[in-house]
């Protein structure tokens, strides 16, 4: 055989020992890694605010999508929480207010007895419910959660019991960094049974870690959905005001920020301790929550060093988001209002989107109108696999609008937390809040909602209060979710 023969045989033969290798590229759905802060501002990423320090957050901006435009579908963490694993509003998948006991926010320390038959122990999630890693089953992800569940923490209603095969974290809605108790009350699991490992350690560190542990032993045998969703930056559940009253942080991160003139004052109006307690300076627990962002943005970074080091970068789609809007020492400006309002610094939060293979341009800032609803079906989508039967879905596929092909397919949204309402449909947003605020705002000239236009666009009012009230019936009559529902 002549040598340019033998180099062309050569050639066809290691062109045909790609294929393999290139089907098996192919056929393999993106691995998933889906990031949660807790009540983290509007404003509070580095890479538009710079007095505080979030690196890695803006290593994503860096290398994906930013949207500016992005909604949850409700005001606090439980219900918002459950729609981002069901693609189901609220009221739709039976999660429509929170799963917490209301005494320790006058000073009560449950008894061990009587917290066993509390509303925030013996409540859950509707069983009939299917959230994402149930879903994504099919296509033979492994997925592991580390952080907040808050979804219920009997037996049945834990992550191990709905799809997730691994599971480290606490089951309700806030703990102490370091005792991991909420209000006194022990609230870490490991799988199906309370621990107490790690107890004194910072919790952030500790569900970096076990997020750690979960890359390094299953990415790269077979694809991943990893759900870290950390309760950083969220106040401390403690009884003593001074800790309640802000946000735990490492002091290394602390000091990583300037110092405060004065760290704590008293507070005369207290609904506990006399009527008079010392808690933290707004100054003190700005720089407290600054310091809780700048540590868990490490423990993000640490987690992204760890796909590039196994070379699943390309192939991972990577998703940040809060849970709901900023509290405490957070910054959403330019929005208006704060956590379990419907105004937009309620409802209106940072999120974060990078897939290098999937298409997702680097440093892109998309203003399309999207929500925490789009997750559960886009991440479907993404990976082919088939929708739950018989699911009925309020999110929208989201990847053409993340790429700049098409605008938003979402057209418009609507909000309930107990009689405080909100709805957009369009440009056009409707806020009815219990206190007496209320008004119809276009968003596109005025996101900070300051100019009410109720009296002079009646018409435009009444047809966004229409949407909303045939929202109200689709709701009503989906079919009953527990546990708020009467059924």
């Amino acid at each position: 055989m002549g040598a340019p023969l033998r180099c062309f045989w050569s050639l066809v033969a290691a062109s045909l020992a790609t294929i393999p290798a290139a089907l098996s590229l192919a056929a393999s759905p993106p691995n998933i890694l889906l990031m949660v802060s807790d009540d983290q501002g509007y404003g509070d990423l580095g890479v538009i605010n710079s007095t505080i320090q979030t690196p890695s957050l803006d290593r994503l901006a860096g290398e994906g999508v930013r949207l500016t435009n992005f909604y949850v579908a409700w005001p606090a963490c439980t219900p918002s929480r459950a729609s981002l694993l069901t693609g189901r509003y609220p009221q739709r998948n039976g999660i429509s207010d929170m799963i917490r006991n209301e005494a320790p926010d006058f000073g009560y320390r449950y008894p061990a007895a009587e917290y066993e038959v509390t509303f925030e122990r013996v409540g859950g999630m509707d069983e009939r419910e299917v959230i994402l890693p149930a879903a994504l089953a099919p296509s033979g992800f492994v997925s592991g959660i580390y952080g907040k569940w808050d979804l219920g923490s009997l037996k049945r209603f834990l992550p191990t019991s709905r799809g997730f095969q691994d599971f480290f974290g606490f089951v309700n809605t806030g703990i102490d960094y370091y005792t991991h108790e909420r209000y006194g009350v022990p609230s870490m699991f490991r799988n199906g049974s309370p621990t107490a490992e790690g107890k004194g350690r910072y919790c952030t560190e500790l569900f970096r870690d076990e997020a750690l542990r979960f890359l390094r032993e299953e990415a790269g045998k077979r694809p991943f959905f990893l759900y870290v969703p950390f309760n950083a930056p969220h106040n401390s559940s403690s009884l003593d005001p001074k800790i309640r009253t802000t946000v735990q942080a490492p002091k290394e991160y602390r000091d990583r920020y300037p110092a405060v003139a004065t760290e704590f004052q008293v507070q005369k109006k207290a609904r506990y301790g006399d009527g008079k307690v010392e808690v933290v300076t707004p100054a003190a627990r700005r720089r407290d929550y600054c310091a809780a962002v700048t540590c868990m943005d490490a423990a993000i970074g640490d987690l992204l060093k760890e796909l590039d080091r196994k070379g699943l970068t390309e192939n991972t789609i990577v998703i940040f988001l809060s849970d709901n809007g900023g509290s405490g020492g957070a910054d959403n400006s330019p929005l208006r209002g704060h956590k379990s309002q419907t105004w937009e610094g309620g409802i209106r939060v940072p999120c974060l989107v990078r897939w290098p293979g999937g298409g997702i341009p680097a440093g892109a800032v998309n203003a399309g109108f999207l929500s925490s609803l789009e997750i559960f079906p886009s991440l479907l989508k993404a990976t082919g696999t088939p929708f739950p039967s018989g699911v009925v879905l309020d999110g929208l596929d989201w990847w053409d609008c993340l790429r700049g092909k098409t605008p938003s397919p979402r057209q418009e949204m609507f909000w309930k937390r107990r009689d405080q309402l909100g709805a957009r449909v369009g440009d056009w947003k409707w806020v009815e809040m219990r206190d007496g605020g209320s008004g119809l705002f276009d968003l596109a000239s005025d996101p900070g909602e300051k100019e009410d236009l109720s009296q002079k666009r009646p018409e435009d009012l009444k047809r966004v209060k229409a949407r909303f009230d045939a929202w109200t019936a689709a709701m009503e009559n989906a079919e009953p979710r527990g546990p708020f529902r009467d059924f």
